[in-house]
């Protein structure tokens, strides 16, 4: 099992470069991915992308890939005339609504058209070692959500184990409570003191009445749906959406058999399971 939240950071030189790729994912139910990349490696976009979803699979996934040089190496050529352009629009409009324009400079020359390497196309080597930082990145990403996923798993069948044992606790009270609510309906009619009843037709009612309170079957499909859950959860593939639906059938049965428990110490027993169960829920919604 792993997790949908994962972290990785690679960095990889390339002749006076350092190629840094960071990626970041959540939990999400779709693959949700953003890349964030300098101009140079547009054409690298689309590619990046088919390897952060087939490999991760699924989650929201940011991607950044940013680029450093080494000191004193970077050679960068300003268009000239696009910076007085950008910086006499912008230096009008900071004076016109009284905004502050210390850092103006700095900020137009971050712009992309304005400031740019003397390479302006992609090496074939380069672009190797750039797809090679995004597996590698992917890699570390990967580790991470094993790490985080084991100890999902941990406490997925440990809580999952106790809704077992809790269900099975309720087999003495079931047992108990049948005699009590057949003796407590047989004293309701002794104090109603009506004549003529049919004994057999009585007894009919009171069986039929006591069998839809039973919960037998309930704990029977619990107890398969709790064996499932534990199957799955084994499995290398992603399971996460899987499990989700065995939940669900399990917080069906555990309903069912609170409305027919009738019973304040069978209550008490299935608002734990549901407790419970709930904090599975929420795990889960991080689970690949």
């Amino acid at each position: 099992m792993k997790s949908m939240t994962g972290y990785g950071k690679v960095c990889e030189a390339f002749d006076v470069k350092n190629i840094i790729v960071e990626i970041r994912t959540l939990n999400s139910k779709q693959a949700d991915i953003s890349v964030k990349l300098p101009p140079l490696y547009r054409s690298k976009e689309i590619e990046i992308n088919n390897i952060l979803k087939t490999r991760l699979e699924r989650g929201k996934i940011d991607c950044y890939i940013t680029v450093a040089y080494s000191k004193g190496n970077a050679k960068i050529d300003i268009n000239e005339n696009l910076f007085k352009s950008y910086y006499e629009q912008l230096r009008q409009m900071t004076n016109n609504v009284g905004a502050d324009s210390t850092y103006l400079t700095q900020y137009v020359l971050q712009r992309d058209d304005v400031s740019q390497s003397e390479n302006n196309e992609l090496k074939p080597e380069e672009a190797d070692i750039l797809l090679m930082a995004v597996n590698k990145a992917v890699d570390a990403v990967d580790n991470y959500r094993q790490v985080e996923g084991k100890v999902l798993k941990e406490d997925f069948i440990k809580r999952v184990n106790l809704i077992h044992s809790l269900a099975d606790s309720v087999e003495p009270f079931e047992k108990q409570r049948v005699p009590a609510i057949k003796e407590k309906l047989m004293q309701r009619l002794e104090e109603l003191q009506i004549d003529n009843i049919d004994n057999n037709r009585l007894e009919q009612e009171l069986i039929y009445y006591l069998e839809k309170l039973d919960v037998t079957e309930e704990r029977v499909r619990l107890a398969q749906h709790i064996k499932y859950f534990l199957e799955t959860i084994e499995i290398d593939e992603a399971q996460g959406k899987k499990l989700g639906f065995i939940v669900q059938e399990m917080g069906r049965e555990i309903n069912t058999l609170g409305s027919k428990s009738n019973d304040a110490e069978m209550q008490k027993i299935v608002v734990k399971m549901k407790d419970e169960l709930e904090k599975i829920k929420e795990q889960l919604a991080n689970a690949l």
